[in-house]
């Protein structure tokens, strides 16, 4: 399954680095399924982030490991919303 020729995985890592934005224009062409999957990927992408050790001391890296959760939340959330809308169950 690809979304606009990458895998689910790779789509929900560009959304985690801020390469490709989340919203009901990019949304719109995917199925039902396409859909589901991204979602799947984005949570999941979700909990490697928060998996990975923590950088207690290291600043940026704190900033961009949070700045990289709150794009995998957004984008969560919009998918989420954009399913209700089309009436899909994501889970």
């Amino acid at each position: 399954m690809m979304i606009r020729g990458k895998s689910p995985k790779a789509v929900a890592y560009d959304i985690s680095e801020g390469y490709v934005a989340v919203n009901p224009l990019f949304l719109k062409p995917l199925g039902d399924n396409e859909l589901k999957e991204l979602y799947a990927q984005v949570i999941k992408a979700q909990g490697e982030v928060r998996s990975e050790r923590f950088p207690h001391s290291d600043v940026m890296a704190i900033r961009r490991r949070n700045v990289r959760l709150s794009k995998l939340h957004s984008a969560a959330m919009v998918i989420r919303n954009f399913a209700r809308g089309r009436r899909t169950i994501l889970l």
